[in-house]
């Protein structure tokens, strides 16, 4: 490998190292899963890294990699439409914690964002989880702002009997 290689190959584990906690946290809000939250980071910079020079010159690198996180998530998702079934998240091994506190708090979460088709869940874990505006939301996943605010309304008013519960169990 020759120098400007070597320094390419720096700066990109410099990134991934930057950003890797907040990638893999939103790939495991949007598959509910551990182990295909890894597989969905490790294929989103594995896209990154082939088109690493390009996405230097980016005005946003990570906005880059977070709109390739969606994207890998919601073509994987149309791919296996058929294919594999999930399972119940209950049984599941949700990983390491996405925020501190009550475990079985964050498998009801997760659970109820399974719930969700892809493009809704892709459209919540981006507005409140990423803290995202409508347009930004928008821009990322390719679909108009009033889209997402239709998706986020939908997908909140489907969430709230699963959260309800669990906020009240959580408030005692």
């Amino acid at each position: 490998m020759g120098v400007k290689a070597d320094r390419q190959a720096e700066e990109f584990t410099a990134f991934v190292r930057a950003t890797g906690t907040q990638l893999h946290q939103a790939a495991m809000l949007l598959t509910g899963d551990h182990h295909l939250a890894e597989d969905l980071t490790q294929a989103t910079y594995a896209k990154v890294f082939t088109r690493w020079r390009r996405v230097q010159a980016a005005e946003s690198p990570v906005a880059y990699a977070r709109t390739t996180l969606l994207n890998t998530f919601l073509s994987h998702r149309r791919l296996r439409r058929n294919g594999e079934r999930p399972t119940d998240l209950a049984d599941a091994d949700v990983g390491p914690p996405l925020v501190d506190g009550d475990p079985a708090l964050r498998v009801d979460l997760l659970a109820a964002l399974a719930g969700l088709p892809p493009l809704d869940r892709a459209v919540v874990v981006l507005r409140y989880w990423e803290d995202r505006s409508v347009a930004d939301t928008a821009a990322d996943l390719g679909i108009s702002e009033s889209a997402v605010r239709t998706r986020a309304r939908r997908a909140l008013l489907r969430l709230r009997p699963l959260i309800d519960p669990i906020s009240e169990r959580t408030h005692r």
